[in-house]
Formats: C-alpha cells, sequence, structure tokens
C-alpha cells in the first residue's frame, strides 16, 4: 500500500488506516478531541495522498473550460472553482477543484484519481496548446476546518485568507497557496495547496499557531457530518451530478457547451432524477456497515454509502429514492443487524 508523502504528519500518529488505497493516519490519540477541532476550533488534516494535475501552456484555460461543467473562462490569478469533469453521457469522470496560478491552472481532484483525471484530460486535447502533467505524490494539500482556522492561517502564514470561495493567495517564502475551503453547514475552511516538501513546513507552522492535527478518523466524521461526498465513496462512474448535489455550485447552466452537458441540462430544465444522497442518522450506537439496505416500512428504498463513528453517535451519507420525503424514519438492513435511523437533507441542500 501507498504511504502519504506527508511524512511530518505520519510521524506522530497513534493509528494509520486506508484512505482508497493510501496509509494515512487514523488519528493521533484522541479521534474524538479531533473532531472536536474540526467542528469548533481548528483541526488540520493530511490530505497529500488526493490526486493533483497541472495544466500550463496559453491555451490551458480556455481548453479546461471547454470540457469542464463550471464556467471558468474568466478565472484570474487568485481565482478558483469547484467543477466537474463530465463523461460524454453525462456522468461523473472526476470532481475536482481548480486553481489559477499565474498562467497555470492546478487541479486537485479525490484520492486515486490523479492519473486518471490526466489521462481523460488528454484524451481530449486535440490541437491545442496546453501541457498536463500528472505530479500526484510530489503535490498535496493540508485541510483546516473549523472556526479558528482563518486565525490559524493568519498566524502560522502572516496572511489574511480570502472571503470568496475558492479563492486563494501566496504562503510568503514558499509555493504554496492558501484556498478559501468551506464546507456546507457553516463550516469555514481553509485547504494548504503545493509542493509537498513546503506541506510539511507548513503542517508545523500551523500546528506551532494552533491547529490541531487530526486523522482520517475525525475527518471522515466531520465531512459527513459536512454532507460532503467523496469521490469512490459517495460517488462513482455512475452518478449523476443532481443526484449528489453536485450541480449546486460546480456546474453552470449558462456557459454553453461542455463535456457531458446534456443530460445534466436535460434534467435541470425538464427532469429529475430518481435517487438523491441522505444524511442519515442512528438512533443508537450501532455501527452498519456501507452498503446496508435503508427501507421504510417493509419496502428497500437506498443504500448507506459511507459510515462514520462521530463523538455525537453513528453518522452515515446514502442514497434514497426521491420519493422518500424527508425527514424520514428508515430503518438499516445488512447480513445480520439491522437498526432504526432518520434520513435528513444534506446541510444547506433541499
Amino acid at each position: 500500500m501507498n504511504r502519504s508523502p506527508l511524512e511530518a504528519a505520519l510521524e506522530g500518529a497513534a493509528a494509520l488506516a486506508d484512505d482508497l488505497g493510501v496509509e494515512v493516519a487514523a488519528d493521533y490519540g484522541d479521534p474524538a478531541g479531533e473532531e472536536r477541532a474540526l467542528a469548533e476550533g481548528a483541526g488540520m488534516v493530511d490530505r497529500c495522498a488526493r490526486g493533483a494535475v497541472l495544466v500550463t501552456g496559453p491555451d490551458a484555460l480556455s481548453y479546461l473550460h471547454s470540457l469542464l461543467s463550471q464556467d471558468i473562462a474568466g478565472l484570474a490569478d487568485g481565482d478558483g472553482a469547484h467543477a466537474l469533469l463530465l463523461q460524454p453521457q453525462g456522468k461523473l469522470d472526476a470532481d475536482l477543484r481548480i486553481l489559477r496560478v499565474g498562467d497555470e491552472c492546478w487541479l486537485d481532484c479525490e484520492v486515486g484519481r490523479g492519473e486518471a483525471l490526466a489521462a481523460s484530460l488528454r484524451r481530449f486535447k486535440i490541437r491545442v496548446k496546453a501541457e498536463v502533467e500528472d505530479r500526484t505524490g510530489s503535490w498535496g494539500s493540508l485541510s483546516l476546518r473549523g472556526p479558528d482556522a482563518p486565525g490559524v492561517v493568519e498566524a502560522a502564514a502572516g496572511l489574511a485568507l480570502p472571503a470568496a470561495a475558492h479563492a486563494h493567495v501566496p504562503w510568503p517564502g514558499t509555493g504554496l497557496r492558501v484556498a478559501r475551503a468551506d464546507w456546507p453547514g457553516g463550516w469555514a475552511g481553509a485547504d494548504v495547496v503545493g509542493p509537498v516538501g513546503d506541506l510539511a513546513a507548513a503542517w508545523k507552522a500551523l500546528a506551532s499557531a494552533g491547529a490541531e492535527p487530526g486523522g482520517l478518523t475525525a475527518y471522515e466524521a466531520a465531512r459527513v457530518a459536512a454532507g460532503v461526498p467523496r469521490q469512490g465513496i459517495d460517488t462513482n462512474e455512475r452518478t449523476i451530478p443532481q443526484e449528489a448535489f453536485l450541480e449546486v455550485d460546480a456546474v453552470s447552466f449558462t456557459k454553453g457547451c461542455f463535456l457531458g452537458q446534456e443530460l445534466v441540462c436535460r434534467i435541470d430544465a425538464r427532469g429529475h432524477v430518481n435517487r438523491l444522497l441522505r444524511a442519515i442518522r442512528l438512533a443508537d450506537d450501532t455501527t452498519p456497515p456501507a452498503g446496508a439496505g435503508i427501507l421504510v416500512g417493509d419496502k428497500e428504498v437506498g443504500t448507506l454509502t459511507t459510515v462514520a463513528r462521530s463523538q455525537s453517535g453513528t453518522l452515515a451519507l446514502g442514497y434514497l429514492r426521491r420519493e422518500v420525503e424527508v425527514p424520514a424514519e428508515v430503518l438499516l438492513r445488512w447480513d445480520g443487524g439491522e437498526a432504526p435511523a432518520q434520513a435528513r437533507a444534506l446541510p444547506g441542500r433541499p
């Protein structure tokens, strides 16, 4: 198994975990405290296992604009956006973020997806002056979440975190960018993105400024509470963007053509999807497996995708048939067990 390239984040780990095929810190001895820091203070998590792709050249931005779901034609240095690369049939290929850094476009995506993203982009690179480089492993990110995150960034880097979503500024004296990365439901956040060598120093500087290191256990509990889906866990190549509410901030319906546009725009204009991603809260401390069925009465209406143990109980994400109105009392059932739960809308989503 590959390991996170950020050794500084592995050194103090009390336990390790498998994050989509990459070994990362599971926790630093206090998962509940780490989760509280992400929600109430300033928690910091190593995300250097994420895929990273660099696109350069005079046609880089226009080339990406023609493919991606988001309107990025006007991105200036310091701007960023959440975007999707879709299959021609309109289903998900890559869920990504783009940062405009000078004349370069920095893309980052889910763990294990960097090589595939680079390959997909190259497939459509015809007569354009742009180069696509997969730099996964040498490039990465740190994620800070919590109300104190902006202040910790300012104390560590001597800069103010931008207010606009995905906007970013350089960390002085490094090759890093510090980007606004709030989550739905009021989770303030910042991501530090750039070369792993510089991230090692940033990890230590942020910890000295008050950021509490957290592992995958706390991160998963926090992101499930915020209702943030992950590709390879909650979404895959069969996902239509509207099923996971990805269209809310990653799709422009006014930009004109993009890859996979027909299905996504047709659904927006006069259709609907048959299932929706929902938050699931268990009524007790039972921890069902991902893949457990979701029932209303005697009818199975969905499936769990993520299950996370939280300091407030067991939280999950899962897809439900669209006709199930939330909040709704449901029953989770799997081989060898069942448990009552409540299905709810994702934070900030209908």
